[in-house]
């Protein structure tokens, strides 16, 4: 059988670039293995239940994360599924870290100018994301055979029970789901197949409660179980794949089946660094979410939060400003690495993040934040014009042996392009790229290039805590907003001693460009003055476009939560 994967890092790599030391025995006795069969956590209850019957089977860790993110192909097509790619962070009791990057990539006939105009100019953005322009060719299967046949417990065709028994005997929409088809019919209802499958004859949104069978999807799993993957990325369905996104792309150098039945998975150097004296490991390029939460969370450690409290505005005053820091960095640094010099052991060194920290007061605002120079950056790439991302879910697992499992996966908008074949939707996830190549005459760090894969905010992070013993799995959607909630989710366990749900529930709080979102609702709302003190000028208020997922340990046992803004959102009517 042909393999889609390529190991990038050998073992001796597998803790590169964390700050601190690890054992690399996967049986290490730092922690006493859990009584229960482990936890799931999901967006979605019907997917969380999908992993968790994995773990009552003797699944892994890993084996139950790709049932939930099967089963979220079926009940959130919105957000995820095998139209798309994704990250996963995983790590063992004895400190062994692997991050596997099933991240889409461009087509080999994409250039820099992919997205333009003849005459050089930008079309409006929703133009290239409803085409194949946007479309790259998905990993979250190809990603799947990786993890599972390194770390899988259970055969490969049992994972894809729950999700084929959701898609033929139907599930139910709700109320998130119901939302997402109303305020993205342009995309959702873009083919005959999303028509019929989500919307009424008069052309409506299927009610809340509607109880929706996917029988195109169902055997489309049904293939892959059987088959392997293989099925996906060779044959018809690379054939069928690779026409789709041709027909709708307006120019040369649309995907191909080579596009398809070359795509590998790759598995690469973890990004890890430490907060408090506990461990912490997340996703490196090509998504900027890693080095994000670790930059964030090492420019905080030199302030006292726990004294600070809370529901303090100094307190959210210093995380913005760690924040403003690192997604400078963010802008000009971070892309694909395999095309773009990306200095991670520079933009991740203590020694580099004291002198950003020294930066932040706790009195005022920084006027103004630039990217810093880390050592090993080469070049001053442009700013470029990404968007956002919101078509993502992330979702965690960990197993009987502790062993911790952190994954997001997306289809990056919701619905993504639009294009649906087998029942489920295809990524817009080219649109991650900036659409301008160069700005001011110099190149874009994360421009369009044949075969590259964009830059993403997904930060799947795992955490050890002082003693070495599993902690903490945590990551979220919501495109730039990913590492900002999972830092904060960090920042409320270890500095404020939070449980998950409580950790995940923090009024949420961030910086774009000058402006800044206090969440409307929480006690931010009331301290709009406190923020104008210290030199904040535009104040947003708003509901917290944010949605966290997290499993931390509790003394012998797991605890899973979801966001807590979503409770009446998922569940099922």
């Amino acid at each position: 059988m042909l393999k889609r994967f390529t190991l990038l890092a050998a073992s001796g790599l597998l803790l590169a670039g964390c700050a601190t030391s690890a054992p690399v025995s996967e049986t290490s006795v730092a922690s006493t293995p859990s009584p229960s069969v482990g936890a799931v956590s999901a967006a979605d209850p019907r997917a969380e239940d999908a992993g968790m019957a994995m773990l009552q089977q003797g699944g892994s860790s890993v084996d139950a994360a790709i049932a939930t993110m099967l089963a979220l192909t079926v009940v959130e097509p919105q957000s995820s599924g095998i139209g798309g790619g994704g990250f996963l962070v995983r790590g063992t009791p004895g400190g062994v870290v692997e991050s596997f990057d099933g991240r889409e990539t461009a087509p080999a006939g994409a250039t820099p100018e992919w997205f333009l105009n003849d005459d050089g100019s930008l079309p409006p953005f929703g133009d290239s994301v409803r085409s194949g322009l946007s479309v790259g060719v998905p990993g979250n299967i190809a990603l799947a055979a990786l993890a599972h046949e390194k770390h899988g417990k259970l055969p490969w065709a049992k994972l894809f029970e729950p999700a084929i028994a959701l898609a033929r005997e139907g599930f139910v929409v709700n109320r998130r789901l119901h939302n997402s088809l109303s305020q993205s019919k342009d995309r959702a209802a873009k083919t005959v197949s999303g028509r019929e499958l989500f919307f009424t004859e008069a052309g409506e949104p299927l009610p809340v409660g509607t109880l929706v069978v996917n029988e195109d999807l169902a055997k489309t799993l049904e293939r892959i179980a059987e088959r392997g993957p293989e099925e996906f990325y060779e044959g018809a369905n690379a054939a069928l794949l690779a026409a789709t996104v041709s027909a709708a792309t307006p120019r040369d150098g649309a995907m191909t089946e080579a596009d398809v039945t070359g795509y590998e998975a790759q598995l690469r150097a973890p990004v890890c660094g430490s907060y408090r004296e506990h461990r912490i490991c997340s996703m490196g390029p090509p998504t900027s979410g890693g080095v994000a939460v670790i930059q964030i969370l090492t420019q905080l450690e030199r302030f006292d939060l726990s004294a600070l409290g809370k529901d303090n505005p100094v307190t959210w005053h210093l995380f913005l400003e760690a924040q403003r820091l690192a997604y400078a960095d963010r802008e000009i640094y971070l892309a694909d690495s395999d095309f773009i010099s990306v200095p991670v052991a520079g933009l991740t060194d203590r020694d580099y993040l004291a002198q950003r920290s020294a930066l932040i007061s706790p009195d005022a605002r920084m006027a103004s934040v630039e990217a810093g120079t880390p050592e090993g950056a080469t070049t001053a790439l442009a700013d470029g014009d990404e968007p956002e991302e919101k078509g993502t879910s992330h979702f965690a697992a960990v197993d009987g042996d502790n062993v911790m499992v952190s994954y997001t996966s997306t289809i990056e908008g919701a619905f993504g392009s639009g294009l649906m074949m087998g029942g489920f939707y295809l990524n817009n996830e080219l649109t991650d790229f900036s659409r301008a190549p160069e700005v001011d005459g110099r190149l874009v760090a994360n421009r369009v290039e044949g075969g590259k894969r964009p830059r993403s905010s997904m930060s799947p992070t795992v955490v050890w805590d002082p003693e070495g013993k599993p902690l903490l799995m945590v990551g979220a959607a919501g495109g730039s907003t990913i590492p900002v909630q999972t830092a904060r989710s960090i920042v409320g366990v270890i500095d404020f001693g939070l449980g998950a749900e409580e950790a995940l529930g923090l009024p949420f709080v961030m910086a774009f460009g000058d402006r800044v979102l206090l969440e409307q609702g929480t006690w931010l709302e009331g301290a709009q003055d406190a923020f104008k003190a210290l030199g904040y000028g535009e104040l947003i208020l708003r509901e917290a476009p944010v949605k966290a997922n997290a499993i931390l340990r509790d003394g012998d046992s797991w605890s899973s939560a979801r966001d807590p803004r979503l409770a009446d959102q998922v569940e099922s009517p």
